[in-house]
C-alpha cells in the first residue's frame, strides 16, 4: 500500500486518466478521493458515479444531463454529472457495467472534452479528470466483446491495482486503530482528551482479526470495528463483540508439544485461550455439560458461552458423558 500511495502522489498532479482495479471493498473510492485531494483540482467538485446502481436507460441522462422536453417526464432541463464535475474530477465505480452505447459516448468525452445533453443539439465543453474503478477484469470483458477496446486503453493510461486485505494483513492493526478512533468520535465514547480512541481489542480478539481472510476486504473490517465500538461497554473489546462470520472461521489455534502441554514459546493469546478453554470445560463437566448452567456458573450470557465454545473448538458432550 505504501507503493500505491507513492504512485498516488506521483500521478495526482497530472491530467492522466486512471483505472483503479481491485476486489470489492479494497478502498478504490478512497484512493480516487486521495488522487483528487492531491491534485490541482482539490478545491473543485469530486463527483462519484456508481455505474452499476444507475439503470442503463437513465445513466446517459444522469451523466450528460438533458434539456426540457427531451423525453417523457423531462419537465425541466437538468445538468448531468459531467457538467457538475467541470474543473474537478469524476469517479466511475464499476465502470465495466455501463452499456455499449454509453461507452461510446464516454469515449467521445475523453477524446474531445465535450458532450451533448440528451435532447440538445449543442455540445458543452468540459475540463474533467476521469478516474474509473472496477472489480472485474476489463481485458477479459474486451476479449468477450462486452467492453470497447478503445475505451479500455483510454481508461487504462495508469493502472493502480489494490491488493485484497488478506494479502496485506500487516495493515490490519493500523486500520483497526484508525477505525476505532473514527467510530469512537462518531459515537462520542471512549475518547481521550486528544480525541483518540481509548478502545483496544483484547489479544485473542485481535488475533482473530489477523487470522480472518476478509472476503469483504477493508469495508468488512470497517464494519466489524464499528460494531465493536457500538457494542463496547469497557475499554478492552472482547471477542464476543466480533461478528459470527469471524468467530466461526477463526477458531483459536492452540499449539501443543508431544506431551499435550503448551510449548515453551507459546504466545500470550495461546496461553489465555488455553486457560479459558480449561475453565469452560471444568464448568461444563461440573454441571454435567449443561450449557445453561455452565453459563450461570461462569457468570456470562449463554450466547457468549456458545461463541466461546465454537471459537475454542470445545467438543460438547451429552449428559451422561457421550460425545456430541
Amino acid at each position: 500500500m505504501l507503493r500505491i500511495l507513492d504512485l498516488v502522489t506521483q500521478v495526482a498532479p497530472s491530467r492522466a486518466t486512471i483505472l483503479i482495479t481491485g476486489e470489492t471493498g479494497t478502498g478504490k473510492e478512497l484512493i480516487a478521493k486521495a488522487i483528487h485531494a492531491n491534485s490541482a483540482r482539490a478545491d473543485q467538485p469530486f463527483v462519484a458515479v456508481n455505474s452499476g446502481s444507475v439503470p442503463a436507460d437513465l445513466l446517459e441522462s444522469a451523466l450528460f444531463g438533458h434539456v426540457k422536453g427531451a423525453f417523457t417526464g423531462a419537465i425541466t432541463s437538468r445538468k448531468g454529472y459531467f457538467e457538475t464535475a467541470n474543473k474537478g474530477s469524476i469517479f466511475f465505480d464499476e465502470i465495466g457495467t455501463i452499456s455499449w452505447e454509453t461507452q461510446a459516448k464516454l469515449l467521445r468525452v475523453i477524446q474531445e472534452r465535450e458532450f451533448m445533453p440528451v435532447g440538445s443539439a449543442e455540445n458543452i465543453k468540459v475540463d474533467v479528470r476521469i478516474i474509473a474503478a472496477t472489480n472485474a477484469e476489463l481485458k477479459k470483458l474486451v476479449d468477450e466483446g462486452k467492453f470497447r477496446e478503445d475505451l479500455y486503453y483510454r481508461l487504462n493510461v495508469i493502472n493502480l491495482a489494490l491488493p485484497p486485505l488478506r494479502e496485506r494483513k500487516e495493515d490490519i492493526p493500523l486500520l483497526v486503530e484508525h477505525f476505532l478512533t473514527k467510530f469512537s468520535r462518531e459515537n462520542e465514547k471512549f475518547l481521550d482528551p486528544d480525541g483518540k480512541s481509548l478502545l483496544r481489542f483484547e489479544p485473542d480478539a485481535m488475533q482473530l482479526l489477523m487470522d480472518y481472510n476478509w472476503p469483504g476486504n477493508v469495508r468488512e473490517l470497517e464494519n466489524a470495528v464499528e460494531r465493536a465500538v457500538v457494542l463496547a461497554s469497557q475499554a478492552t473489546v472482547p471477542v464476543d463483540v466480533l461478528p459470527d462470520s469471524i468467530l466461526q472461521e477463526g477458531g483459536v489455534k492452540i499449539r501443543r508439544d508431544e506431551s499435550g502441554a503448551l510449548p515453551a514459546d507459546a504466545s500470550l493469546p495461546e496461553i489465555l485461550a488455553d486457560f479459558e478453554r480449561r475453565k469452560i470445560i471444568d464448568a461444563l463437566e461440573s454441571v454435567n455439560w449443561s450449557q445453561t448452567e455452565a453459563a450461570e456458573k461462569l457468570r456470562i450470557p449463554l450466547s457468549t458461552l456458545n461463541q466461546k465454545i465454537k471459537r475454542l473448538s470445545i467438543e460438547i458432550k451429552r449428559k451422561g458423558g457421550a460425545a456430541g
